[in-house]
């Protein structure tokens, strides 16, 4: 059971910057149609990522084990908490989006969330900048995340032989 709930560690930066593609489409799709069930969609993925990687997630499944199996490119392994921690980041942005949508009707703030999500995602998927993998290394450097949680984000030489 413990592995069910294990995010991989190293992650395929590919794999990633795709999902994140697909978050790109999936929030576009909630901004130009304004339907609130798309939120929940948008957060059942990302809550299923942070809890289980690829395993869960419609999107991660497909972008795993159809389309990255399907590229020419090459796997490009990095350290797998930062980006779990960008998942959580999109999980707790996009339930509170449900949450304003559904719970309060607060419609307008729910697509302000959606479109913080559809930021960052955009980030990641055509520029490779995780901002969630940011804030987790400035997280690092203030101390506030001991360095022993990820070694392989402290040592660089050890993220470079990832590559």
């Amino acid at each position: 059971m413990r592995e069910f709930f294990r995010f991989p560690d190293p992650a395929n930066e590919v794999a990633a910057r795709l999902v994140a593609g697909g978050v790109v489409m999936l929030s576009v799709a909630t901004l130009a149609t304004q339907e609130r069930w798309l939120i929940a969609v948008l957060a059942f993925g990302f809550v299923a990522r942070v809890l289980t990687g690829p395993r869960v997630s419609p999107l991660a499944l497909f972008v795993t084990r159809v389309l990255v199996p399907a590229l020419p490119w090459q796997e490009r392994p990095t350290p797998g908490l930062p980006k779990r921690f960008a998942q959580g980041i999109g999980a707790t942005l996009s339930l509170a989006a449900v949450v304003l949508a559904f719970g309060f009707g607060a419609n307008v703030a729910a697509l302000v969330l959606v479109g913080a999500i559809l930021g960052a995602a955009s980030l990641e998927a055509f520029l490779g900048f995780c901002l969630g993998c940011k804030i987790f290394m400035l997280l690092m450097r203030a101390g506030i995340i001991p360095e022993t949680v990820c070694e392989s984000c402290v040592d660089i030489t050890r993220r470079r032989s990832l590559a």
